[in-house]
């Protein structure tokens, strides 16, 4: 992708919210790129284009931050790839509707790894660590608004 240019990347293979994302796209003219690494059933339109990666480690992530540049809007709930997106400088929108942001992305990174190390663990009293809470209509909501919202400011070039 080039600077400029308003595309959404989305890291497919666990994403919830592919419907909601077409639907922005094609309110806004804006084309889709959708990555994972096996193939996945997408609209047969013009704006959105699949490419089906390799299984290997983080092949989809390296291959959505290799296009990440300004002007792109990538969507994923990988936090390690949400930074790499924003250091290229895409905004980022995790599926949930939260953006990351070069503000955030460093205390995102740090509760991973802290969520990481404690599900590795457990904890001294034998306790399980989860993970995310489940995914809610909110969410899903809250997503359609923000990837709105950063479609609009690319477009506009900000």
């Amino acid at each position: 992708m080039t600077e400029g240019t308003v595309r959404i990347l989305v890291d497919a293979d666990a994403c919830p919210v592919k419907e909601e994302i077409y639907k922005v796209a094609f309110r806004h003219a804006v084309p889709v790129t959708v990555v994972s690494n096996s193939p996945i059933r997408v609209p047969a339109h013009a704006l959105i284009d699949r490419v089906v990666v390799s299984d290997g480690f983080d092949a989809a992530d390296d291959w959505i931050a290799e296009r990440a540049a300004p002007g792109g809007v990538c969507i994923t709930a990988d936090i390690l790839l949400a930074d790499r997106c924003l250091k290229a400088g895409a905004a980022v929108i995790a599926p949930n509707g939260k953006p990351f942001t070069h503000s955030s992305i460093g205390s995102a990174i740090a509760t991973r790894a802290i969520m990481a190390d404690l599900r590795a663990g457990g904890d001294s009293i034998g306790t399980q660590i989860g993970g995310p809470p489940p995914f809610s209509k909110t969410d899903r909501s809250r997503f359609l608004s923000t990837l709105d919202e950063a479609v609009v400011r690319a477009k506009r070039g900000r």
